[in-house]
């Protein structure tokens, strides 16, 4: 399936700002980066490039921004403090209701799992936080989030078939004029279909866009900040090779993973149609 651009959009995409392009850091990012919470995160900031990120997602204080799949709350130490006492953040995860029991237990509990990544250092000063499950939504809470963000996990949503039902939620959760932000590990444009089928980790930047648009978005930009061209993207058991995980690394072929680094990377971003 062909992806067709207008000029408008085109003109959009090609200005948006090359790697590390970016200005420095306002005040409130950079102490939500210095934070202490983030003594053990911080190493991972040279591949993940938080403040330039966020600035290009467009994320600022005071906003209600939903973080899909969070995780181990890498961002949600970020956007927390970031975001502020006027903001609201939102751990968003899928409907496990149908998923395996590993995946119920992991996954299932959205409030809980919040209220325990930001146990022992949210304060008075950081954005109101709270956890919700797709297909458990509080109604209120439709159309009123500013941006959605969505850190490595499109392929997941691929692979375990929460894609339709979670794209449907960002869309409604979503403000009219609300964006989506998306990074996700790259494949090589001439990777085949079995290895882009989200099991490997890595998705193809068309497949990614098409199957936004499919779901009521626009690509409005897209930038290289994430790139990394010293990964070639080929690995036989995915992109769970490269940190952090370093799935499989042995003693002698570990300092060349941690050479490479965290995996090349798309960042695109999107805005809900009306």
């Amino acid at each position: 399936m062909k992806t067709f651009v207008s000029a408008a959009l085109f003109a959009a995409v090609a200005l948006a700002a090359p790697a590390h392009a970016q200005s420095a850091p306002d005040a409130a990012m950079q102490a939500a980066l210095s934070r202490d919470i983030r003594a053990k995160d911080s190493a991972r900031d040279q591949y993940r490039h938080p403040a330039e990120t966020l600035a290009f997602f467009q994320v600022k204080p005071g906003m209600v921004v939903a973080d899909y799949m969070p995780s181990a709350g890498w961002y949600t130490r970020v956007l927390g403090s970031y975001l502020g006492k006027d903001g609201t953040y939102i751990g968003l995860n899928p409907d496990v209701s149908k998923s395996s029991p590993d995946w119920q237990k992991r996954l299932g509990d959205a409030p809980g799992t919040i209220a325990k990544l930001i146990d022992g250092w949210h304060g008075p000063s950081d954005a109101r936080a709270i956890g919700v499950n797709v297909g458990a939504i509080p109604a209120d809470l439709n159309g009123t989030v500013d941006r959605v963000l969505m850190f490595r996990e499109f392929h997941n949503q691929l692979r375990f078939g929460w894609l339709d039902s979670d794209m449907a939620a960002i869309h409604a959760l979503l403000k009219p004029d609300g964006l989506v932000g998306v990074v996700e590990h790259r494949a090589k444009p001439d990777a085949p279909a079995s290895y882009t089928d989200g099991n490997k980790g890595y998705m193809q930047e068309r497949d990614v866009i098409a199957a936004f648009a499919k779901a009521g978005f626009e690509l409005v930009a897209k930038s290289e900040i994430n790139a990394n061209p010293k990964d070639p993207a080929n690995w036989p058991n995915g992109v769970w090779m490269l940190p952090p995980s370093l799935g499989g690394a042995t003693d002698e072929t570990r300092p060349k993973l941690l050479e490479i680094g965290e995996s090349d990377r798309m960042t695109l971003l999107f805005r809900k149609k009306h």
